[in-house]
């Protein structure tokens, strides 16, 4: 693909090599971005690709990558290089060949996810707002986890859905789980966690030498339960990931009940990505939530 030339040339300033004879390939797999493959006889790099106005998504992307690798605490795809460049914008990464998670690698990374959690800062947001798919995630600076979650994280998702035309039944029991949600953090006061964000089974790998690994991050420091909670959404996290974690950094007890809530965070993203086939399911959420109240 000749017209990525530019991005070529942005690569070749960032690694100061020079990539000839280089061959594009195309990665499939991803629902919000274009990606490829560069492959040359001795290096290979990872090219993400969306519309040239979105690139403070992958400028935060990077800046989430780059947090999380400078703790050392789980492997992370080195970012190269974000920017505009051949009419989009773009994010390029070391090229990592992934496997299944499982057995040594899915317990290790409970162990490595929870040293992530004990990472902390004053406040609950971040210092940059950015995305859950292609959602804005607002990472507004809180003192207190209820307002965040409340203003920034829920409220947002249910503002979002009224503006995309789903009222009625969601808007009416939201308002009232929102109303109540102090309901769920009686006795709990969570710490500012750096957290991924974004934690589903497909964000999750191993290495050819079973490392552990995560990648396409929403981070921001928040409540560790959200990113645990989403582990158990879609699944592809076995019972040795939840041993270790629990193992390095015990869960409050009230985890059972919260998980709903936090989970319901992600189901009307998807409400308001992909449409009303996830409408039941949050509604069911919901409901679920207020009968815990």
């Amino acid at each position: 693909m000749s017209q990525l030339s530019h991005i070529v040339q942005d690569i070749e300033k960032a690694t100061a090599l020079t990539l000839s004879n280089y061959h594009l390939s195309p990665i499939a797999g991803g629902c919000i971005n274009t990606a490829y493959r560069l492959e040359t006889q001795q290096h290979s790099f990872f090219i993400k690709l969306n519309q040239p106005r979105l690139l403070p998504m992958f400028e935060a992307e990077a800046r989430g990558l780059q947090e999380m690798a400078e703790l050392a605490a789980v492997r992370i795809p080195k970012v190269i290089c974000y920017g505009q460049a051949d009419n989009h914008s773009y994010l390029v990464q070391e090229y990592i060949s992934l496997g299944n998670l499982r057995g040594q690698a899915n317990q290790l990374l409970g162990k490595q996810l929870a040293q992530l959690h004990q990472h902390q800062q004053p406040y609950f947001g971040w210092h940059i707002d950015n995305t859950i798919g292609s959602t804005p995630q607002h990472n507004d600076r809180e003192h207190d986890w209820l307002t965040f979650w409340q203003q920034h994280r829920l409220g947002a998702q249910l503002e979002f859905a009224a503006k995309n035309g789903f009222g009625g039944r969601l808007q009416e029991k939201g308002q009232r789980l929102m109303s109540e949600l102090n309901a769920f953090f009686d006795n709990y006061s969570p710490t500012p966690s750096l957290l991924h964000g974004d934690l589903w089974g497909g964000n999750a790998a191993a290495d050819s030498q079973g490392n552990p690994i995560i990648f396409d991050p929403a981070c921001y420091y928040g409540d560790r339960e959200t990113d645990v909670a989403m582990t158990e959404l879609f699944g592809g996290f076995g019972g040795e990931f939840y041993s270790a974690y629990q193992s390095e950094y015990p869960l409050d007890t009230g985890y059972k009940t919260r998980k709903t809530l936090y989970n319901l965070y992600h189901i009307l993203n998807h409400v308001n990505l992909f449409g009303g086939g996830y409408l039941a399911q949050a509604e069911s959420m919901i409901e679920q939530c207020l009968a815990e109240i």
